[in-house]
């Protein structure tokens, strides 16, 4: 299944495209997500964790950058997983895009997704998994640019002012998941079909 997700961050596109290849700043953005292993410069080992009412999913797996285009600042990424309790497995390619927009940069992404096993019958509603997608996405930029604004210098600069200290690392965001998590994810699916008549 294929699907289209954007968001926006407080930065210029030079910035915004060099903290989003930093792969181990990111990750404890994405709700439920843990890096856990470098394997180098492009590619990673992982797990995800997502809750759907009763069925609680963790894959573990590897993402790596296929491509990285400075010019044109545009991304692709391939990642590949298996549920730690043998129910299937998620590939995944992911496209992103950066267009520089008046509030910073907008982050574009494209998802083609395919579930095999038992995984894929939880997934049999493409409204639903986009729904799911479009949550983690939002609550991913939400944490996003809480960590750039954390980040940011002050608005004045005193030259004999004590440099504040580094920020400390953010906590790794916690599984999305739940009954509130299905409950949006149904209603907007909802809304995408019965809109379209």
């Amino acid at each position: 299944m294929k699907f289209d997700n954007s968001f926006e961050v407080p930065l210029p596109p030079a910035q915004a495209w060099a903290l989003l290849q930093d792969v181990q700043r990111i990750a404890p953005c994405m709700p439920g997500a843990e890096l856990t292993e470098v394997i180098d410069a492009r590619s990673f080992k992982g797990r995800v964790a997502v809750k759907l009412g009763p069925v609680a999913l963790t894959f573990a797996g590897t993402a790596r950058f296929e491509e990285l285009d400075e010019a044109t600042q545009t991304a692709k990424v391939k990642a590949q997983g298996t549920d730690q309790k043998g129910r299937g497995g998620a590939h995944a390619v992911v496209g992103f895009a950066l267009v520089p927009v008046p509030a910073g940069t907008r982050v574009d992404i494209t998802t083609d997704v395919t579930l095999s096993g038992a995984v894929a019958q939880y997934g049999r509603g493409a409204g639903i998994i986009q729904a799911v997608a479009a949550e983690l996405i939002g609550q991913f930029s939400e944490r996003l640019r809480a960590m750039i604004a954390a980040d940011a210098p002050p608005a004045t600069v005193d030259d004999a002012a004590v440099p504040p200290p580094p920020p400390p690392p953010l906590a790794p965001a916690a599984p999305i998941g739940g009954i509130g998590l299905l409950w949006r994810a149904l209603m907007s699916w909802l809304r995408s079909i019965f809109g379209r008549g």
